[in-house]
């Protein structure tokens, strides 16, 4: 099974660069794409983030061999509904969602016959819309897919093949798995950077603006996080709800015994941590999942 059309549903920072790493990349394969708002149609024409900007989602599927969902993954099944017209029935239907298993139902519930193959690279900045996309998003980071049982071998070599040609690598994993293990990694760092931030935002009035006036580097840090697109984490948060209060639990664990070990003066307790912690850091580096350099060192 071969990708020669791939249709993008959703033209902002992942659409986008899936629609450009194609074309830097030289891949023999026609791109067409859609979005629901008129002014992000109009910016992704301009910058050419792929080769015909439709004006409906059953336009842009039509004869498509592979179609990505870059929504929110509470959008998903009403944008799989919207397309489902236009759509080819050999069609792959893959998305970019950051929870999968919510992900598969709702795309299985809109689209019942077709051949859904969720997915999720592990790519991004904070930035959001038409304008972020750029080509190398994907180079050198991890794209896990989470294949239904019983999935067509050939469509899942197919999916697999083309995230490793715009340069990520794949990984295959099942759909819970995912989402308890980007709960950890990704969506509790994303929910305490969004409290810390709002915490400091309440205290503002109260310190006339010192806190961002003597913002530190760790604070700093947090509210480039925290300026990640509202609607997306939001809707990851719903329909991950499961893993992320699990791992909330745990994480509330582990804050208590160090409120405990700060008001006892327990020192040791807290350089064996911050200790094990900076190991995790250097591995992150020595993996290539960042370096010491902004945004992973990338040209934007």
């Amino acid at each position: 099974m071969t990708i020669d059309r791939a249709a993008i549903i959703g033209l902002g920072l992942l659409g986008g660069s899936i629609g450009l790493a194609i074309k830097a990349r030289g891949l023999d394969i026609a791109t067409t794409g859609w979005d629901r708002d008129p002014a992000v149609r109009a910016k992704a024409a301009e910058r050419e983030l792929v080769g015909q900007v439709c004006d409906t989602a059953a336009d842009a599927v039509t004869d498509a061999d592979l179609v990505i969902l870059c929504v929110p993954v509470g959008a998903m099944g009403d944008a799989a509904r919207e397309l489902a017209p236009g759509l080819s029935p050999h069609a792959i239907i893959s998305d970019v969602g950051s929870s999968k298993a919510a992900v598969a139902a709702a795309l299985a519930a809109a689209l019942p016959s077709a051949c859904i193959i969720p997915a999720h690279p592990v790519a991004g900045t904070e930035q959001s819309g038409p304008e972020a996309g750029f080509a190398t998003l994907f180079a050198g980071r991890w794209c896990i897919i989470t294949p239904p049982d019983g999935v067509d071998p050939a469509a899942l070599a197919a999916l697999s093949d083309f995230w490793t040609a715009l340069g990520s690598k794949v990984e295959l994993m099942d759909a819970a798995h995912h989402d308890l293990v980007l709960a950890v990694t990704s969506h509790i760092p994303h929910l305490i950077a969004y409290t810390i931030v709002g915490t400091a935002s309440d205290l503002e009035d109260v310190t006339q603006s010192e806190v961002i006036k003597y913002s530190a580097g760790g604070f700093r840090d947090f509210t480039r996080i925290a300026a990640s697109d509202p609607v997306m984490w939001r809707d990851v948060f719903l329909t991950n709800k499961g893993a992320v209060l699990e791992m909330l639990g745990r994480f509330s664990e582990d804050l208590t015994a160090l409120q405990r070990a700060i008001r006892s003066g327990d020192g040791d307790t807290l350089f064996d941590l911050f200790t094990r912690t900076r190991a995790i850091r250097r591995q992150v580096i020595e993996q290539g999942q960042d370096d010491e350099r902004p945004d992973f060192g990338r040209d934007h």
